[in-house]
């Protein structure tokens, strides 16, 4: 598969998409899982990516973007695991339940169905498209604060 785009998930009681948005740029670290570490590796600096809330939430909630990518975290002495910079770009106009990207036919073979515990996921053309008209956007938005 080819990524168009990458959905990350996070506990929002841990980080959530109102801290990226309030710091502007954070290193995305804490992922452990071998997959989504290959995943993590793949990311490449402008790549999109959508935040994903778990636990009780359990809904795409903002959009971000690649600034840096995958290099090893410096809190990991045995080199095994990378991270990459994350850019908050804006919230999701209307967050995005677990239950309608399971109903949305996009995400039938997706990874976040298949793999539930797995932190970062591919998404490809047509499962970004789908979360985003889920979400209530046709396009990715503009951000001008990039200008």
């Amino acid at each position: 598969m080819v990524a168009s785009g990458w959905l990350l998930k996070t506990e929002p009681e841990e980080y959530a998409f109102a801290d990226l948005q309030r710091e502007g740029l954070a290193a995305w670290d804490g992922v452990r899982n071998p997959q989504a570490q290959r995943y993590l590796r793949a990311m490449a600096v402008g790549d999109r990516c959508v935040i994903y809330h778990t636990g009780a939430e359990r809904a795409a909630v903002g959009l971000a973007e690649v600034v840096r990518a995958a290099y090893p975290d410096p809190a990991d002495p045995t080199g095994r695991y990378a991270l990459v910079d994350l850019r908050a770009v804006a919230p999701l106009p209307r967050p995005v339940p677990l239950t309608h990207l399971r109903a949305a036919p996009a995400f039938a073979d997706s990874p976040l169905l298949r793999q539930p515990r797995l932190s970062v996921v591919p998404l490809d053309a047509a499962q970004w498209a789908a979360l985003l008209a889920l979400a209530g956007l046709d396009a990715p938005p503009v951000d001008s604060s990039a200008r």
